[in-house]
C-alpha cells in the first residue's frame, strides 16, 4: 500500500509580474477551484493533518495564555555542548544565530500556535526567539500593528540587536506587514516571513460581520492601503501560502506581490491554515533562510535561493 501524501512545497516560478485579477472575476472562480481540489489525495491528506493539528493546538491553547511573554535562551559559547546543527549556524554566522525572532499569531489563537516552530528553531541554532499574545477579537489591524511597535522595541531594548526577523501567521502576517510599510517597522525588520496571511484579503472575511473582519476582505479599505507605494522599504519578504488553505479564499491572496517589495513566494500543495506553523518543511525553509541572508537582504551562500524568486 502506498504511503499517504503529504502537504508539500511545489517549485515552479509564478512570475513576478503577475497580472491582477479583478476582485469580482476571482470571487467566481473560488467555488468551482475548490470542488476540484477537495478531490486531490494531497488535500485530503492535508485535511487529515489539519484535524489532528486542530485538536492539538486547542489542547495546548490555554498554555499559551499563562507562559510567559517571550523565551530565549542565552547564546553558548562552548561548542563542544551543542548539537551539529546548532553548532553550524554559530559557527557559521554568530550574527545570524543572536538575531531575535518575534512571532505573531493569527486570530482567535495565541503563542501556543507556534510552539513546535519555536522549538525548531532553537534547536536549529536560534538562540532568541520570542513570541507575544494581543487580543485579537478586541482590536484592528492598525491598532495591534502599534502594539506589535512597542513590543519590537523592548525586544531590541532588551537583546541589544537594531533590527530583527518577524514570522507572523494569518492575521499575524498582516499586522506585521502593516507595522513594517506603514509605521516605519522597515528600521527594525530585518526579514518578515509570512503563513497563510490574506495579503489581499479573503472572502471567508465575511463570515463575521467584525470590524476586524472587514479589514481583512477583498479591496477593504486596509488592503488597499496595503497596496499604496512603499518606496525604500528595508525589509525583505517570505510568504508561505497554500493552495488548500480553507481559511484563504482564493487561496493564493496569501502570495505577497507588491511592486516596491522584494518578497519570495513559496507555494505549498495540500497543506491547511493550522498546519503552517507546525511544517517541518517550513521550519527548515524559514531556517535557511535567515541562516544565510545579509545585511541587504541578498544571499550570501552560493546555491541558496534568492529572495526575488517565486517559488
Amino acid at each position: 500500500m502506498a504511503p499517504p501524501t503529504r502537504p508539500t512545497a511545489v517549485h515552479h516560478a509564478e512570475g513576478p509580474a503577475a497580472t491582477r485579477v479583478p476582485v469580482t472575476r476571482r470571487a467566481r472562480t473560488v467555488v468551482p477551484t475548490a470542488a476540484v481540489t477537495v478531490l486531490d489525495p494531497a488535500v485530503l491528506a492535508g485535511a487529515a493533518v489539519e484535524a489532528a493539528w486542530l485538536a492539538a493546538h486547542l489542547a495546548t491553547w490555554p498554555l499559551g495564555l499563562v507562559t510567559g511573554r517571550r523565551r530565549s535562551s542565552s547564546p553558548a559559547y562552548r561548542l563542544e555542548n551543542l548539537p551539529p546543527v546548532q553548532r553550524g549556524l554559530l559557527v557559521s554566522n554568530v550574527e545570524a544565530a543572536g538575531t531575535p525572532i518575534l512571532l505573531v499569531h493569527g486570530i482567535v489563537s495565541n503563542r501556543s500556535i507556534f510552539t513546535l516552530l519555536r522549538r525548531g528553531l532553537t534547536r536549529r541554532g536560534f538562540s532568541k526567539v520570542f513570541a507575544m499574545n494581543y487580543l485579537t477579537l478586541a482590536t484592528d489591524v492598525r491598532t495591534a500593528a502599534a502594539r506589535l511597535s512597542v513590543e519590537v522595541e523592548r525586544v531590541v531594548e532588551e537583546t541589544g540587536f537594531e533590527r530583527i526577523h518577524i514570522i507572523g501567521h494569518s492575521l499575524g502576517g498582516l499586522i506585521a506587514r502593516y507595522y513594517v510599510t506603514r509605521l516605519g517597522g522597515d528600521v527594525r525588520v530585518h526579514t518578515l516571513v509570512t503563513l497563510g496571511t490574506p495579503h489581499d484579503g479573503t472572502y471567508a472575511a465575511y463570515a463575521v460581520p467584525t470590524r476586524l473582519m472587514q479589514q481583512m476582505r477583498p479591496g477593504s479599505g486596509l488592503i488597499r492601503e496595503l497596496a499604496r507605494p512603499v518606496r525604500g522599504c528595508r525589509t525583505r519578504f517570505i510568504s508561505y501560502w497554500s493552495d488548500s488553505d480553507a481559511a484563504i479564499l482564493p487561496q493564493g491572496s496569501a502570495a505577497l506581490r507588491h511592486p516596491d517589495l522584494r518578497a519570495r513566494n513559496v507555494r505549498l500543495h495540500g497543506a491547511g491554515h493550522l498546519t503552517l506553523p507546525m511544517m517541518g518543511e517550513v521550519v527548515h525553509g524559514i531556517s535557511h533562510a535567515l541562516a544565510h541572508l545579509d545585511a541587504d537582504g541578498t544571499t550570501v551562500t552560493s546555491g541558496v535561493t534568492p529572495l526575488a524568486r517565486d517559488e
